[in-house]
């Protein structure tokens, strides 16, 4: 029997499909039905290696929520931002550098029948499958190409809910606009529009619901409050520092937010650490004196490194470095620590280094993608606290790096902290490792801050949770009933 297909689709980007979809998928998993989740196409540079490939952190999440195995059929496309015009293209898991040099109007037409065959499979094979819509459904200039919202409805004969950020102000008119824009034959598979974020008393929002249902016919099905800490990481773009874990602050670790920032999500479980404070850098105005810095993962390294040093960050790393202040690099953060980029492929660009490790990293036109466990050897100095602490996580990276050999013979130490993974200066304070997922290994955060977080299956049933509460009674079984 065919899967009956719940799709989420928003009013805008950031309006909570992503946080609404991974709900439903612990919720339907909860009364035992066999779920997995769907996005057609999805542009992130947030992404997970799973089975057959990288997909998009969201689903990879969603499909842990599920209680299903994450795999590339469920994000066949993922678009990954390399520059404010150009993309890496992602099919099935792998880089396909055909369609990364077509023109973007061409590309939806030679994906769509590899989402169709993977979305027919996931229907095939399950009892339910919770769809994510990307942006809006009512972008009427992208819609003769779209392969991610109406078309797929339309395959999946999907029922569709609509969520829109009340906190943004405007809900009841994005809606209102929304399923104006939506061609009739769509606006029928609305079943119910989502108030996302609201703040208040529930009762204010009067009559406006009911106003929006005699105008559409679509009911206002569920209010969420506002939360601001979930557990889920953000999909997109820099999260929501405003709140930190309990307890006074003794710990404060600076992530350096630069514009191709890559996996930013794995350090979402930082801030549930008590007495840590995650802050995000972007130019030495930001920077106060942190106790860590971080130079996370980037999608452009050289263009990365670039735009550090017009913002004068680089000294700061430098002299944060000199005082013997903690710096970890995680994969292109390790390679901008090193002496030199070498680019002979054109995958990302050649540069000089920071220099804080005696490494140089060359770029390889293949791209190392794969699921990694390992064990750290005995770190020095400030770092110590991870010796020989195994720990798990995941590698997407093009560059290949190594100590400098001239250095090396020169005396210059390039600690091996991990082999062909991890290096540490000679000081200690200066931690280098292609291995993100380094803060969601609970072994991690006990050994540096002697603390747990909420696990995964705590933030899942809490999300599921919430929806049962907050959504009309009944609702929920409804949009599944046959």
């Amino acid at each position: 029997m065919a899967a009956v297909c719940v799709m989420v689709l928003g009013t805008s980007s950031g309006a909570g499909k992503s946080w609404l979809a991974t709900a439903l998928c612990r919720h339907y998993a909860r009364q035992g039905r066999k779920v997995a989740p769907f996005k057609a196409q999805n542009m992130s540079n947030n992404a997970r290696v799973v089975q057959g490939g990288e997909i998009g952190s969201a689903q990879y999440f969603q499909a842990l929520a599920a209680r299903a195995q994450p795999e590339v059929r469920m994000n066949p496309v993922l678009l990954k931002p390399e520059a404010d015009t150009h993309s890496q293209y992602v099919l099935m898991g792998q880089v396909d550098p055909e369609l990364t040099a077509l023109p973007w109007r061409e590309r939806g037409e030679r994906a769509w029948p590899v989402v169709r065959q993977a979305l027919r499979e996931l229907i095939a094979e399950n009892d339910v499958v919770v769809i994510e819509g990307a942006g809006s459904p009512a972008e009427i200039n992208l819609m003769t190409n779209d392969i991610v919202n109406l078309r797929v409805a339309r395959e999946a004969n999907a029922r569709c809910l609509l969520v829109t950020d009340i906190d943004r102000g405007g809900a009841f008119a994005h809606l209102y606009g929304t399923w104006a824009l939506l061609p009739e034959v769509d606006r029928a598979r609305l079943r119910g529009f989502v108030l996302n974020k609201f703040r208040g008393d529930a009762a204010l929002l009067a009559p406006g619901p009911q106003q929006l249902q005699e105008l559409t016919g679509v009911p206002t099905v569920g209010v969420i409050p506002m939360q601001w800490r979930h557990g889920l990481p953000e999909e997109d773009g820099v999260f929501d520092d405003r709140s930190h874990a309990a307890g006074a602050v003794h710990t404060t670790i600076a992530v350096v937010a630069w514009p191709r920032i890559s996996n930013l999500d794995e350090f979402q479980p930082l801030k549930n650490v008590p007495g840590v404070r995650l802050q995000w850098v972007r130019s030495p105005a930001d920077a106060a004196n942190p106790d860590v810095i971080v130079l996370p993962g980037s999608k452009a390294t050289a263009a990365d490194l670039a735009w550090l040093r017009e913002q004068g960050l680089d000294a700061w790393v430098a002299d944060h470095t000199a005082r013997g202040g903690r710096v970890l690099g995680v994969c292109g953060g390790l390679q901008v620590l090193g002496e030199a980029l070498i680019d002979t492929e054109g995958i990302d660009g050649n540069a000089p280094g920071l220099g804080l490790l005696p490494l140089v990293t060359t770029f390889a036109r293949n791209k190392t993608v794969r699921s990694t466990e390992a064990r750290f050897g005995a770190l020095a100095g400030a770092w110590a606290a991870l010796s020989n602490v195994s720990v798990r996580g995941y590698e997407i990276h093009h560059g290949q790096t190594a100590p400098h050999p001239a250095m090396l013979a020169a005396g210059a130490v390039a600690r091996e902290a991990m082999p062909g993974l991890a290096w540490q200066n000679d000081a200690g304070n200066v931690l280098g490792l292609y291995l993100h997922g380094l803060f969601e290994d609970p072994r991690v955060l006990q050994a540096l801050f002697g603390a747990t977080v909420p696990t995964l299956e705590t933030v899942f049933d809490g999300l599921a949770d919430t929806i049962h509460t907050h959504f009309d009674t009944g609702a929920l079984d409804a949009l599944i009933a046959p």
